[in-house]
């Protein structure tokens, strides 16, 4: 973790830790999670993950899950440390109500976006994930989430490294090539 990071995440979890229980999402703490995942939760950060548009029950179960320790989310779980159930249930709900949009992807290579279609329908990606990929209750938004993030968190998967998640992700990717987890990444990053 750079220095830059943590300093950001020690900051944040001292500001959450001192914070009240609050009804509503208080503008401070939507700018500090901005601060990482991007304006109304859209990341322009590699390797960070938009949280717009997520399910706000999946948001919910990822941050309790990082406060918990049961995934490993190092940064996150510094912030999230002491983090009160009130102000997870309202950061959840506010970001699940932004519209999410890919942010800064190059234009879609056919061929590549071809073949991880035919691999997300094959996979039966749109049985959990919905259709259009944008995720129902536990089940993350797939639709427009950051190529890079997907290529880390499915390779994450397929390796059985990625914790705080269903087991079923492990087992839908085991086996696939990196350059089928390429293809469905590209894909997947791109609809909308």
């Amino acid at each position: 973790m750079s220095r830059m990071h943590m300093r950001r995440a020690f900051g944040l979890a001292v500001f959450f830790a001192a914070s009240p229980a609050f009804a509503g999402v208080a503008p401070e703490k939507v700018r500090l999670c901005e601060s990482c995942h991007g304006p109304g939760g859209n990341s322009v950060i590699a390797g960070t993950p938009s949280i717009a548009a997520q399910p706000e029950t999946f948001l919910e179960n990822q941050l309790i899950f990082m406060r918990e320790g049961l995934r490993n989310a190092p940064v996150m779980q510094e912030i999230t440390r002491g983090m009160k159930d009130e102000d997870i249930t309202a950061l959840a709900r506010h970001f699940s109500s932004q519209k999410g949009r890919p942010v800064g992807e190059a234009p879609a290579d056919e061929e590549l976006a071809g073949r991880g279609a035919a691999l997300a329908s094959r996979l039966h990606c749109g049985q959990c994930h919905l259709p259009k990929l944008e995720g129902r209750a536990q089940m993350p938004r797939l639709a427009g989430q950051r190529e890079d993030y997907l290529l880390e968190a499915m390779r994450g998967y397929r390796e059985g490294t990625r914790t705080g998640a269903d087991t079923t992700m492990s087992e839908v990717l085991y086996g696939l090539s990196d350059a089928d987890i390429k293809a469905l990444a590209h894909y997947i990053a791109r609809v909308e």
